[in-house]
């Protein structure tokens, strides 16, 4: 490739290529100029399209070549630099941090008596990083105070704007919530407008973003951003969300019905954590358990939620699959364990708090769910979001309806309702809709409880929510004697009987056990499911029957 180009031309393009995104070609830029001179700018360079790729073995090995490079030549500061990627690959991706923490010294001493320089400032942001990790927000608010400065005074704006998002983390952990959203929007701002000198920082800064937003339960938040971080993606041509990053905005874009973008999302996530950090990998296995629940794929929920181990939002998910089993008691077990492992301030507290409350009306303790209600509501005001608004809403729905108060119990599932549109959820929406029509008809209003509901059954069969949709047929029925109408079945009653048991989660194996046939059997009946409601995948084939009103 350098041929008439001289070796000095080819890694600038290298350099032109990282910028804009083109991996592919920043690598063979980097490749050919190593080929003839063995520079450690050319290995740095190199490492950047291994991080981007996320082959974190060959990042690593192209980043110490270029740390070695750099102490030969006897350029400390630029050793620093890698000292200090090295030691966040090794937090970040490797889930290392006593490694991490040999590299950061490393990276200190190097700088120690140099003139003030941008390294220096990377380094209070990295300290930064590590100190929030250990919930210590006072020791990350200084240092990303000096990491500011330094980025001001020598003009590096994606060191001062990822201080300023390190920053917002650190406020959120305080309890400053507004101001530390503020900085996070600041700092992703600055990085989708292209204003960062490197997009490996202006990445970090937006996946901190989305984590706080998936942690708050500030879905609007979420939804907007991922759309700009997508749209941000496409016009550089590659992807920029990269680690777990993916898995939060695979979990933010779950939440808001956004189905085929978030199993994108997830299903590369697990993959590509496989030989990361364990919590993140397990992390990665409880979103996608939570996407495959509401799809209705059970079994693959519970597998999912079993390979994330115990990490506390699957033993949620594993307690809101007992919950549906009607096993109330495993359900209210396995939230309150999840609930144990959680600060008594994390936002995190909101999805085994809500299970908890369902499981013990269940059980017919009021008390108690009122106990766990009160909680809710007290995160819910320190938080200020408008779905853990919404989640409020729908819990105190609950408990009126358990103590009889019909009335209190329908106004409070309207205001869930108006609460999750305006987050722009509409899942939650349409899933609280439901809960008005069912909390209608028990105030006698039928006909507004099955407007409710067909409006309910709609969104859920748009959104492939087929289980869920099922429910809201059922809810019809039971209210209007609504049929799905008189149109005749496209299914004969052996398809429906398949395809009832497979909207419950039953493998093509349990299928078969269940109506005594053979598999290949129950695999020709969902072929020909798919062909006649002209679906391509099980939760579609579920949504359109639960649409004519088949289950």
């Amino acid at each position: 490739m350098v041929g008439s180009a001289t070796v000095s031309e080819v890694f600038a393009a290298g350099e032109r290529a990282l910028a804009r995104g083109a991996w592919d070609e920043a690598h063979a830029c980097f490749t050919s100029a190593l080929e003839h001179v063995d520079d450690p700018a050319a290995h740095e360079g190199l490492s950047w399209t291994h991080w981007w790729r996320e082959d974190l073995a060959a990042c690593l090995a192209a980043r110490e070549r270029a740390y070695h490079g750099y102490r030969a030549a006897g350029d400390p500061r630029a050793a620093a630099r890698m000292a200090q990627w090295i030691g966040d690959d090794h937090l970040w991706y490797a889930g290392a941090p006593a490694l991490a923490d040999g590299w950061f010294a490393r990276a200190r001493r190097l700088l120690d008596g140099l003139q003030e320089c941008p390294e220096h400032g990377w380094q209070a942001a990295f300290d930064a990083y590590v100190a929030l990790e250990s919930t210590d927000p006072g020791s990350a608010r200084r240092l990303v105070g000096e990491a500011q400065r330094i980025g001001r005074t020598h003009g590096v704006v994606g060191l001062q704007m990822l201080a300023v998002s390190l920053e917002g983390v650190a406020r959120v952990q305080q309890g400053e919530i507004a101001a530390g959203l503020g900085c996070l929007d600041e700092a992703a701002t600055a990085a989708l407008a292209g204003e960062y000198e490197d997009l490996a920082p202006a990445a970090w800064a937006c996946c901190l973003l989305l984590s706080a937003c998936e942690e708050l339960r500030d879905d609007e938040r979420g939804a907007q951003w991922c759309r700009q971080i997508t749209a941000f993606s496409e016009r550089i041509g590659a992807p920029f969300v990269v680690g777990n990053c993916r898995s939060h905005q695979g979990g933010i874009l779950t939440r808001c019905g956004r189905w085929p973008e978030a199993e994108q999302e997830l299903v590369t996530a697990v993959e590509r954590l496989s030989g990361g950090p364990r919590p993140w990998h397990a992390d990665a296995h409880a979103r996608l358990g939570d996407l495959r629940r509401r799809q209705g794929r059970r079994a693959d929920a519970r597998r999912a939620y079993e390979q994330a181990g115990e990490e506390c939002s699957a033993q949620t998910g594993l307690a809101a699959l007992h919950l549906d089993d009607g096993d109330a008691t495993g359900a209210v077990d396995l939230a309150e364990r999840a609930l144990r492992q959680l600060p008594a301030d994390s936002p995190r507290r909101a999805d085994p708090l809500e299970v908890a409350v369902r499981g013990r009306l269940a059980l017919g303790d009021r008390h108690a769910a009122a106990e766990r209600v009160e909680e809710l509501r007290e995160l819910a005001t320190a938080v200020g979001t408008r779905p853990l608004q919404g989640v409020v809403q729908r819990c105190q729905g609950w408990l009126a309806g358990a103590a009889g108060d019909t009335d209190a119990a329908a106004r409070f599932h309207a205001d869930a309702v108006a609460t999750f549109d305006r987050a722009g959820t509409p899942l939650e929406a349409a899933l609280a809709r439901l809960e008005l029509a069912q909390a209608l008809a028990a105030t006698s209003r039928s006909d507004l409880a099955a407007d409710e509901a067909r409006r309910a059954r709609s969104a859920l069969t748009e959104l492939g929510a087929g289980p869920d949709a099922v429910r809201a047929a059922e809810v019809i029925a039971q209210v209007a004697g609504d049929d799905g109408g008189s149109a005749p079945s496209p299914l004969t009653p052996r398809q429906v009987e398949v395809l009832q048991l497979a909207a419950e989660g039953h493998t093509e194996r349990g299928i078969a056990q269940r109506l005594v046939l053979s598999e290949h059997t129950v695999h020709r009946h969902l072929a020909n499911i798919y062909t006649r409601l002209d679906c391509s995948s099980r939760s579609a084939a579920v949504a359109e029957a639960a649409r004519l009103g088949l289950l």
